[in-house]
């Protein structure tokens, strides 16, 4: 049985449909990668994964349960379902090692002794330790997004939505973050990402989506879907990102 199932999936905002029918099937240890220009859809099939954006149609089964299903609590599900964002959402009144051990205290009840251990721990895994008691504004933008993701990965998720973890980064500092990821795939973690960073979704992925007007128009392996894609407009996409010299 997939971990993440979406079945038929709509969504529209006004008149204007973002999903349209999507039939996707996310099997534990996976990494899919969805590609496609903005506006294809990418971000709000994420979203509405963590229950941020109710659905209009379709359904959501992760791990056996329908997750759409109006009136279901959405905190237990993003207890599982961690997501990190472009922007970097960190309190800036709190220093990095309070941002981090915040939710592990509130929402899982971790003694503020076991929630700084297990931060301290996991902020030196991603070379972030020095930084434990700086605020994040004397944090570079790649460090601020390591944080982000180190304080999603507390709360111990099954799953990880990446939704362009790497667009609001000056060039040279995309390169630590998708060390990162890196990192959470050698792990074994299942992972649902939306990127620009083509070569990286080559690299990383099991299976690539190729989205546009809110379908899954081509999805395959990432050998299948850079070199020999069967669609027209997947071609098209892709030559487009080669002449902008992304890929």
């Amino acid at each position: 049985m997939s971990l993440l199932s979406y079945r038929r999936v709509r969504k529209s905002f006004g008149t204007r449909a973002v999903l349209d029918s999507i039939d996707l099937e996310v099997q534990r240890g996976e990494v899919i990668t969805l590609i496609g220009a903005s506006g294809s859809g990418k971000s709000t099939l994420l979203r509405c994964t963590n229950l941020l954006e109710p659905i209009d149609d379709g359904e959501i089964w992760f791990d056996g349960v329908d997750i759409s299903e109006p009136g279901l609590p959405p905190d237990p599900v993003r207890r599982r379902i961690g997501m990190v964002f472009q922007s970097f959402n960190l309190f800036p009144h709190m220093t990095v090692l309070e941002n981090v051990i915040l939710a592990p205290r509130k929402v899982l009840g971790r003694s503020k002794g076991e929630a700084v251990e297990r931060a301290m721990a996991m902020l030196g895994r991603f070379g972030l330790a020095e930084k434990a008691t700086d605020y994040p504004d004397r944090c570079s933008g790649g460090q601020q997004q390591r944080v982000a993701i180190v304080r999603a990965l507390q709360m111990d998720p099954e799953v990880m939505l990446l939704d362009e973890i790497t667009s609001a980064l000056d060039p040279e500092l995309v390169g630590e973050v998708l060390e990162v990821v890196r990192d959470l795939r050698g792990q074994g973690m299942t992972m649902l990402l939306a990127t620009h960073e083509m070569s990286f979704a080559r690299e990383i992925s099991d299976q690539v989506c190729f989205l546009k007007g809110g379908r899954i128009l081509e999805q395959g392996p990432p050998e299948q879907m850079f070199t020999m894609p069967a669609q027209q407009e997947t071609r098209d996409f892709l030559a487009r990102v080669i002449a902008s010299g992304r890929l």
